[in-house]
């Protein structure tokens, strides 16, 4: 029986390996079609993490008041908040020059509350960008963008 689980995984497991094929973005609306590509990135991201031994703690973390985490993840002994963003196209730049500095305020909010909700261990932790290329006819492309930002100099703020 552990075979097949094993078996599975693998299969399961390449995905980051094939051509990703999503429906075509005439035959889904606008709102929908964005959810499913951030969906897909995020499971990408996810699988890319796993695959470089890092373990997934939690995704799509909100903050009671306000702030969110695409990805809360274990890397060795650091806690990290990353944000995923993923293209379908490469006309509009890097998915990662889309993280702005409001983007930036609202992941250190949701990193601030999750550290809160851990009574405020003394942990290392840094915040990634995820980017995820989804290109048609092409393979998926997941880059993890390491310190891609840092907490303002007097620390977590609000």
């Amino acid at each position: 029986m552990n075979w097949i689980r094993t078996a599975w995984f693998r299969w399961f497991d390449r995905e980051l390996d094939r051509i990703v094929k999503l429906p075509s973005r005439d035959s889904i609306e606008t709102g929908e079609w964005n959810r499913l590509v951030g969906e897909t990135g995020e499971r990408l991201a996810g699988k890319q993490i796993h695959r470089r031994g890092g373990k997934v703690l939690f995704r799509n973390f909100r903050a009671p008041k306000g702030g969110e985490v695409d990805i809360v993840y274990r890397d060795e002994e650091t806690l990290v908040f990353a944000e995923v963003k993923t293209r379908t196209s490469d006309q509009f730049g890097r998915p990662g020059d889309a993280v702005d500095r409001e983007k930036e305020r609202l992941i250190i909010r949701g990193a601030n509350a999750w550290l809160r909700e851990l009574n405020l261990p003394s942990v290392l932790f840094r915040f990634d960008v995820i980017e995820v290329f989804l290109l048609p006819g092409k393979q998926v492309e997941v880059k993890i963008n390491k310190d891609a930002f840092t907490t303002p100099q007097r620390g977590l703020g609000e």
